[in-house]
């Protein structure tokens, strides 16, 4: 199937990872440790979640101001735009805290992406809902659309919804937890030209 539309996770995808300390997070929330965020926030009465999302907005803008572009984000991503991809963003945190890390990037701002999905606008990874909007946004089919991310939440996003998927390793050393097999494992985001271009016809 011809790869026509790629999504992208955000935070240690399209940035360089380690800029947001999940486990600072998670300790001023009193979340356990095996338990992702936004679950155990919305496992909270309303009051605890207002409060909880307050903190959790406040790390997400500490955190976006002083992140950076990934290694060849900038790049690669002008790349495929030159082969008229449409390109999206889809994360778990919020879309504030996006646009503020975008600013960081010297060569890509937000009129590069076809769609930017986050928290604030779609149910949140693994749930394939915003996979699936992305590539109706595309004007694609799922199974069209590849989903990178750096998380098993990515993959199961994607899986659940049809795309391909890529699963990129920027540390060999980082213990990811069990996930669905990606379709393809890149250790650095320009291993997704050659990808992109072997699915095309011959």
């Amino acid at each position: 199937m011809v790869i026509k539309g790629i999504l992208f996770d955000f935070d240690g995808t399209l940035t360089v990872p380690g800029a947001i300390n999940f486990l600072e997070i998670k300790a001023s929330l009193r979340c356990p440790p095996d338990m992702p965020i936004l679950e155990f926030i919305e496992s909270l009465d309303k009051y605890e979640q207002q409060k909880a999302y307050k903190l959790l907005d406040r790390h997400e803008e500490k955190a976006a101001r002083i992140s950076l572009p990934a290694q060849g984000a900038e790049s690669v991503i002008r790349e495929l735009k030159n082969e008229n991809l449409p390109l999206g963003i889809i994360t778990r945190n919020s879309l504030d805290s996006v646009l503020l890390a975008l600013n960081n990037f010297d060569n890509i701002c937000v009129d590069d992406f076809a769609i930017i999905l986050t928290r604030d606008n779609v149910k949140p990874k693994p749930d394939p809902a915003g996979v699936l909007i992305a590539a109706s946004k595309m004007g694609i089919l799922p199974e069209e659309l590849l989903l990178v991310g750096d998380f098993s939440l990515d993959i199961m996003a994607g899986h659940a919804a049809g795309a391909k998927t890529a699963l990129i390793v920027y540390d060999a050393t980082r213990t990811i937890p069990p996930h669905p097999e990606p379709d393809y494992k890149i250790n650095h985001l320009r291993e997704l030209i050659p990808i992109v271009s072997s699915s095309k016809p011959k």
